[in-house]
């Protein structure tokens, strides 16, 4: 019983995660359950188990708002799918010495992954409405799919960030997109880990449910919460977090217990300075656009002799109202136009 209703907190604290930065349900729940004594396979069998559900929901939603793009969704699931199988594969037939180090890297590099997505500033570059080469997306979805499957997680942090980076899509369509491939690599994990941990599922079927049941609890507060908490410094934290409790998985081989306690300590002063700092760099480079479009719309005038200070209101953004941001100029600077 104990064990259970700590699986039904690492579905809830996963699903506030999730909630609110938009990945990390497989990472964040896949740690709370080593860390609560579950074999890797077997974590990542009932993480799995327990996402047919939830994706299959989300995908549903996704489409019926419009925000799903169907051939990219056949381009990156299908081989993600396959590569989730063997990913599940392999990870049924390695040994538990073996498992938990490859296992708990996994998780560092993505913990790693989510304090670097989170913490650095991000260009307004132009999108290009050139749709991805299918070897590209084919590429992203084998990446994605194993190594989602062999750690438990990875399918999000991979996948979205790679497609936001790149910029050709609206993010509610990438978001959209990838949340319903995910139903595809969900499904090749699970058909994989029932290949391999059959019997193991079935014992664990009551864990399975406890996730389920800790998330849907606290999705509502997660749907809350995205638009309360400052997703920068969450996110930066989950990664800081998923990396140090992985360690002495990770190096338990190689180091020592004291040793392996330094470098927990050092990750976490690491972690909590980069999610700080790239925290402050966005308010910085936010508050000199704000300034900047607030003195743009305030620029005196000069007509003749006189200085007339403009008191048009302004809209979003700073720009006045009923002017698009692209097509604002400063004050008193005209330019041909085309």
């Amino acid at each position: 019983m104990r064990s259970l209703i700590l699986i039904a907190l690492a579905g809830a604290a996963a699903q506030l995660v999730d909630g609110g930065i938009g990945m990390g349900f497989g990472v964040t729940s896949t740690t709370i359950l080593l860390l609560a004594g579950l074999g890797p396979a077997t974590a990542s069998a009932v993480v799995h188990t327990s996402e047919l559900g939830t994706t299959l929901v989300s995908g549903i939603s996704h489409w019926r708002f419009g925000n799903v793009h169907w051939p990219t969704v056949l381009k990156l699931g299908v081989p993600g799918g396959l590569s989730a199988f063997v990913g599940a594969t392999v990870l049924s037939n390695l040994s538990l010495e073996a498992a938990a180090p490859v296992t708990a890297a996994i998780l560092i590099a993505l913990g790693i992954n989510l304090v670097w997505r989170f913490s650095r500033t991000r260009s307004a570059a132009p999108r290009e409405s050139r749709p991805h080469s299918t070897p590209f997306l084919a590429g992203l979805g084998v990446l994605g799919g194993f190594v989602d499957a062999s750690g438990g997680g990875g399918w999000g942090p991979i996948s979205t960030s790679t497609l936001l980076a790149v910029g050709r899509e609206q993010p509610r369509r990438i978001v959209g997109t990838v949340n319903t491939a995910e139903f595809l690599v969900t499904f090749g994990a699970t058909a994989g880990f029932i290949v391999g941990l059959w019997e193991e599922i079935v014992a664990n079927a009551a864990a399975v449910v406890a996730l389920l049941i800790g998330g849907a609890i606290t999705a509502p507060v997660a749907a809350w919460l995205i638009s309360r908490i400052n997703p920068t410094l969450l996110g930066g934290f989950v990664g800081t977090a998923i990396v140090a409790l992985n360690i002495p998985k990770a190096l338990g081989w190689a180091l020592q217990h004291p040793q392996t306690l330094i470098v927990q300590f050092i990750a976490l002063v690491l972690g909590v300075a980069v999610t700080v700092w790239g925290n402050a760099r966005r308010a910085r480079r936010a508050g000199g656009k704000e300034n900047e479009h607030s003195g743009a719309s305030t620029a005196p005038q000069r007509g003749g002799s006189r200085v007339v200070e403009t008191t048009e209101p302004t809209g979003r953004d700073g720009f006045p109202a009923g002017t698009p941001a692209e097509d604002s100029e400063p004050v008193g600077v005209s330019s041909p136009r085309s």
